[in-house]
């Protein structure tokens, strides 16, 4: 029983002590302390704005390259397709007499272009324009006075582009 009386009487001490510790924290000392903490909680705040602003540009990056890189692939494949096109127009234009045969090449032919445009797949114009080293390779030059300075006079291979990129240089004959 003395043992019990005794821890009691500590316990109660301990309770005297720390009712002592609450009443010598005065008002300013709790308003000090919310100040602190409110500041650590917009440093917090602040940190967790920046991550995830942080995260939405990496989604928006990443969304970019991915796209980019689509682009990159699509373009590589298709570039493995045109000089089959180059064929196939060369089919078209040979003399033959078996017109079944023709019809179906030429039909081969505007599925592979309607393919192709599906993919954002253009031929780049040549004939009658001014040259542009970026989407013509001059391989001819001729000097004609019927024809302006740097105006292409005749294609001799199709060039193709996907956007921006050039898949393939128009190759050209050019006056002047």
């Amino acid at each position: 029983m003395m043992v019990e009386n005794k821890k009691k009487n500590e316990e109660v001490e301990e309770e005297k002590i720390l009712d002592d510790e609450v009443e010598e924290k005065s008002i300013e000392d709790l308003e000090q302390e919310n100040e602190k903490l409110k500041k650590e909680n917009h440093k917090y705040y602040e940190h967790l704005q920046r991550t995830a602003a942080e995260f939405d540009n990496y989604k928006k990056r990443i969304a970019k390259e991915k796209d980019g890189i689509y682009k990159l692939a699509v373009g590589d494949t298709i570039s493995k397709f045109i000089p089959m096109l180059d064929n196939l127009e060369k089919a078209i234009q040979a003399n033959t007499e078996d017109v079944k045969m023709k019809e179906g090449v030429e039909l081969i032919y505007k599925q592979i272009l309607e393919t192709m445009a599906s993919f954002g797949v253009e031929t780049i114009e040549a004939v009658n324009q001014t040259f542009n080293p970026e989407l013509h390779d001059a391989v001819m030059h001729i000097e004609d006075d019927n024809y302006g300075e740097k105006i292409i006079v005749e294609e001799l291979r199709k060039g193709y582009k996907m956007g921006d990129r050039v898949l393939r240089h128009s190759m050209v004959k050019v006056a002047n």
